[in-house]
């Protein structure tokens, strides 16, 4: 296979993944993110997350991206099973997801290893205080969202801030959002079914446009292999 045939079949393989990707979560957000857990849905959870991370993989993206989408769909998978343990595997996961994206933000900043290691070190200093001195009475899944919502901001804080394409920080605001109707979904009690169920379908649709939004902006090394 020449070098051009090579390329040919990792373009088309990325933009086959990408496809698969967005039509899956759409069948996710009109048939199953609203529905009680199941291994169906659970499976078609999983879909978008890992082709977005098989498409960045395929086609030279960055590690970290591909890391963050991997870690994405691990947390997609516990967050929609059922009991303790698997909640918790999922919020582990997704924290480490935040953590690569805001490695990955800093790094395409030109800031320096040192600069990204005092500014992670401040978010996990800022979670302990808040263990120690907020939240002494709340249990671990309490304390891995809280850790979850520092780290968010901080994701959001600074794709919002560094010098990155206005995709991106689109990306990073519909992330963010998505998270905010995360919590409006599980403590508005009061709501209607239908105020439920469309909160779940948007929730879910900026979710998976958020991160697909980052990996189009900001998920590959070169313009060759770069489809924004």
């Amino acid at each position: 296979m020449t070098i051009v045939e090579e390329i040919a079949l990792r373009q088309s393989m990325r933009f086959g993944f990408l496809v698969v990707g967005a039509l899956v979560a759409v069948v996710y957000a009109v048939l199953f993110c609203y529905r009680g857990p199941s291994r169906t849905k659970t499976l078609i959870k999983a879909v978008p997350m890992l082709a977005f991370s098989a498409a960045a993989g395929i086609s030279f993206g960055y590690q970290l991206i591909v890391s963050a989408l991997l870690l994405s769909a691990v947390g997609d998978i516990g967050l929609s099973l059922k009991g303790k343990r698997a909640f918790l595997i999922g919020l582990i996961a997704s924290a480490l997801a935040l953590l690569a994206y805001i490695f990955h933000f800093f790094a395409l900043s030109g800031y320096d290893t040192s600069t990204i290691t005092f500014a992670i070190f401040g978010v996990l200093s800022l979670v302990v205080i808040s263990d120690v001195w907020i939240i002494p009475h709340t249990d671990t899944v309490q304390r891995l969202l809280w850790a979850n919502v520092v780290l968010l901001a901080t994701t959001g804080i600074v794709a919002l801030s560094l010098p990155v394409t206005p995709l991106a920080k689109f990306g990073a605001f519909a992330f963010l959002t998505s998270e905010v109707l995360v919590g409006l979904h599980i403590f508005s009690t009061s709501a209607s079914s239908f105020q439920q169920r469309s909160v779940s379908i948007l929730q879910w649709l900026l979710y998976v446009a958020g991160q697909l939004a980052i990996l189009m902006a900001v998920g590959w090394k070169t313009p060759l292999f770069q489809i924004w």
